[in-house]
């Protein structure tokens, strides 16, 4: 089954620096049947204007993962760490206990990101933060993990759920599988282009909820660039 959440009907915000889509209920937008999908609780598109962002905030119990398509974002936490993540490259935080974090574009124009909230298998811990580049060229053709909570996943980035976030570009005509577990929770947003989801048109920063479904195969209509979580 898939159910497609097309990128004109989802809530947002637009507060002038920042222009936010949510794909599920977050801030302002309060949707009770759309709390999220699976251990997947917020996957927001976000604009950022020049030289803006978001002041040091709070959060406990989420592993946040910041997805760069264009632009960069430096961040901040109260652990001391301090990074500049860039287009193509991802940043995990791993809330756990709790921390304090900014992020803001000090970029001469506009960063474009994906920020996806998964819940973790267990609350608390001690935070974590870290960045890694994904060159597009290494996930051309094929889904790269990025960030994994899955054991085995060496080359990911790290997160403490149960769920991995995978990565691909790919060529007008290109394919790439993926293979599903039973009673997964799969959600799937082009960054760029449309593509054909198990014969399900999607494009360009619409949403696909995915269950039920023994293989996904993503074909891309134009060149395109994909993200796809695999949560429980």
């Amino acid at each position: 089954m898939i159910e497609l959440r097309p990128f004109s009907k989802l809530g947002g915000a637009d507060h002038g620096w920042l222009k936010a889509k949510h794909h599920f209920s977050f801030a302002s937008y309060y949707d009770p049947n759309n709390m999220g999908h699976g251990a997947l609780r917020v996957w927001n598109d976000d604009e950022i204007a020049p030289n803006t962002g978001f002041p040091p905030h709070p959060h406990r119990d989420m592993e946040i993962i910041t997805y760069v398509r264009d632009g960069a974002i430096t961040h901040e936490d109260s652990l001391g760490n301090k990074g500049r993540t860039e287009a193509g490259d991802v940043q995990v935080m791993s809330a756990g206990s709790g921390v304090r974090h900014s992020e803001y574009n000090l970029e001469p124009e506009t960063t474009r990101i994906f920020q996806i909230w998964i819940e973790p298998t267990q609350a608390g811990g001690q935070p974590t933060w870290g960045s890694k580049p994904f060159p597009k060229s290494d996930r051309s053709g094929k889904l790269v993990t990025i960030a994994s909570g899955v054991k085995g996943d060496t080359d990911a980035l790290p997160i403490r759920a149960d769920a991995r976030v995978l990565a691909t570009t790919l060529k007008a005509g290109e394919s790439a599988e993926y293979d599903v577990g039973k009673a997964r929770h799969l959600y799937l947003v082009p960054a760029v282009g449309s593509v054909e989801v198990n014969g399900v048109k999607v494009e360009a920063r619409d949403g696909a909820a995915i269950r039920d479904e023994a293989k996904v195969r993503i074909t891309a209509l134009e060149d395109a660039e994909v993200i796809l979580v695999d949560a429980a």
